[in-house]
């Protein structure tokens, strides 16, 4: 009889992940559950979106990373979670019901639409490598089409594209399509005159990446700006219809194309016999020790789902991977200690953002980056950051071979097939 105590970890991102890699794999057995078989790199979504990568570079099987290394001895379970029991220590997906004595959830996040659920139907999102290519094929298809189109009318209106959201992903997908208008086009389309593509990023505040310094915001919208990028500020999308996008202002324009990158929540989770009551952007409260809050000792929340109070953080933590990490890191450390349980202290390491090549902003501890110094320390942190020895090669021979060539990965338009109809039983 196995007598160790049984792990089940829910979401296998930077969080679940780093968790899985720390923790003692002879005190306790571990199971990862999650809804896709691997792990990917959200940070170069955006490049997936704009065929900078592909995105077997960013992605990794959990099968091939839990049978060697560090993760190596838990089991890899693929389900959406339907609900959980804290009662009854089980938790539910589609395919098993999966017994547990510690529960620790790490889910991530998904797109917040701030309570406008029409807009969920009609934009484009990036919270996953199947939205990123779905914007991908979105953005071919629409160069395609406009390079056989005579009607001038006609191919500016299949060629406007809105951004909403200054944050690091809305910066980093509207740079990215900036840089195709200005260095792309003349290449690869050449019946498409530039100056007939138009990009547009809404932003709610006064000011592109919130969280990061003065300097680098205005660095930020600077490069935005060399790249034909218009910017607008202090302006919320009530609604888009019909292809028309109308802000709160009561103005309105035209725009074939909305990528939405405005906000996340915490994903929607069933968790039945107890009393949870979710924070802001369904964030779930946790303590010092990522225990839930009222679910008792052995049920956590770890990465951006998790709301941690501090006197440093009294809004709780930024959702950010290095967050993610240091918590996954810290509860296995202490689950797998016989000594005293370490209070989690985030050492924040600095945020970067990149507005394209040679284009980029960083602020680390006291010190703030721009341009080309700037670009290559993002290049090198995330570089080293991404799963296996192969998708980092991968990786650095794309970036190197698009930095000289202005190539840019295989812009190969494949248009999904419908599945045949599933028995009842394989659903």
């Amino acid at each position: 009889m196995d007598k160790r105590r049984r792990i089940v970890v829910i979401g296998g991102g930077f969080a679940g992940l780093n968790f899985l890699k720390r923790i003692d794999k002879k005190k306790y057995a571990v199971t990862l559950v999650d809804s896709n078989n691997y792990h990917s790199f959200p940070p170069l979504f955006y490049q997936i979106a704009s065929s900078g990568l592909e995105p077997d570079s960013i992605c990794f099987p959990f099968r091939r990373e839990l049978h060697r290394g560090k993760a190596h001895g838990a089991e890899f379970h693929l389900g959406r979670v339907e609900w959980i029991d804290v009662a009854a220590r089980k938790v539910k997906t589609q395919f098993e019901t999966i017994g547990y004595d510690i529960l620790v959830i790490a889910a991530g996040t998904t797109n917040n639409f701030f309570g406008n659920a029409e807009l969920k139907k009609t934009v484009f999102t990036l919270k996953s490598t199947a939205q990123a290519m779905r914007c991908r094929y979105e953005i071919l298809d629409r160069l395609e089409r406009a390079s056989i189109c005579r009607d001038r009318e006609e191919r500016c209106k299949l060629l406007s594209f809105t951004v909403v959201g200054g944050g690091p992903a809305g910066v980093e997908i509207a740079g990215a399509i900036g840089e195709m208008k200005r260095y792309i086009l003349h290449r690869n389309y050449p019946s498409i005159p530039p100056e007939d593509v138009t990009i547009s990023l809404i932003e709610g505040t006064g000011s592109l990446l919130g969280t990061m310094s003065e300097k680098c915001q205005s660095d930020a919208l600077k490069y935005l700006q060399e790249l034909m990028v218009d910017v607008r500020f202090n302006l919320l999308v009530r609604d888009y219809k019909d292809n028309i996008v109308t802000l709160s202002d009561g103005t309105s324009f035209y725009s074939g194309m909305v990528v939405w990158t405005a906000g996340i929540a915490g994903m929607q989770l069933d968790i039945r016999n107890a009393e949870l009551k979710p924070a802001r952007g369904r964030r779930i409260p946790v303590d010092r020790f990522n225990h839930i809050i009222g679910l008792g000792d052995d049920v956590y929340a770890l990465g951006d789902i998790a709301l941690m109070v501090t006197p440093d953080y009294p809004d709780g933590h930024p959702q950010l991977a290095q967050v993610a990490i240091q918590q996954g890191r810290t509860l296995a450390r202490n689950l797998n200690s016989d000594k005293g349980l370490r209070e989690f202290s985030y050492r924040d390491k600095g945020t970067m953002a990149t507005i394209g090549r040679n284009r980029a902003v960083a602020d680390i501890r006291n010190i703030h980056l721009r341009g080309f110094i700037a670009w290559l320390a993002w290049m090198f942190v995330h570089l080293i950051s991404i799963l296996g020895m192969r998708n980092k090669l991968n990786v650095l021979i794309d970036w190197t071979w698009n930095y000289f060539s202005y190539g840019t990965s295989l812009r190969l338009l494949l248009y999904p097939s419908r599945y045949p109809l599933k028995k009842q039983d394989e659903k």
